[in-house]
């Protein structure tokens, strides 16, 4: 090999190595960056204040203070951050509830059981909104599905007893009062109905 070849295989490699440092040195800040984008990412959501769990006790407040419309705001935007949880499910399907938008409460609620299969107070809540829909056969399968669950909770059979008058079975809706105190024995409620039924001639 001549000195000339020699001299032009040394320029090429001289000038593919500073190709080289050249590309390392645009990718690695990318890289760099990249790494401290994410960094700050995660550190702005560690301490953000639209953290989910901050905005479902900013919707606790707004609830406690009747002011549902905020407080329902709230909710669906701590949905949007953390999707499927069902106890955010669970608070959209009851300020819907308590502002009458049943059919829409419904929605959320099944949201929630679906992912909470095994929760007795969603049975519940889902039979309230049907009561309040006059769809009587669902709300007392979910009432029942509820006492599959826990057949010791008073609040379940009164809210039964509830339907079972609403749907004029009124010595089933006396057994399930009676439950009720017998379960729990100042439950004045289902006292005060059960007394009812009894005084009253239908």
């Amino acid at each position: 090999m001549t000195i000339f070849q020699l001299l032009m295989l040394g320029a090429s490699a001289f000038f593919a190595f500073k190709i080289y440092e050249h590309i390392q040195t645009l990718q690695e800040p990318d890289e760099q960056n990249d790494i401290s984008n994410q960094n700050e990412q995660k550190s702005a959501k560690a301490f953000s204040p639209f953290d989910p769990e901050v905005l479902v006790e900013k919707a606790d407040e707004s609830f406690e203070e009747k002011d549902f419309q905020k407080a329902l705001a709230l909710l669906i935007e701590a949905d949007a951050k953390d999707p499927q949880n069902s106890d955010i499910l669970f608070k959209i399907g009851y300020i819907l509830q308590q502002t009458n938008d049943n059919e829409e409460a419904l929605k959320y609620y099944k949201q929630a059981l679906e992912i909470d299969k095994d929760n007795e107070f969603l049975h519940n809540s889902i039979a309230s909104a049907y009561r309040a829909n006059g769809e009587y056969i669902s709300a007392k399968m979910h009432l029942s599905a509820s006492l599959d669950i826990d057949d010791s909770n008073s609040v379940t059979y009164y809210n039964y007893g509830n339907l079972l008058v609403d749907m004029k079975h009124l010595e089933e809706a006396k057994a399930m009062y009676a439950k009720a105190l017998e379960l729990n024995p100042d439950f004045s409620q289902a006292k005060e109905e059960l007394e009812k039924l009894k005084n009253e001639n239908f």
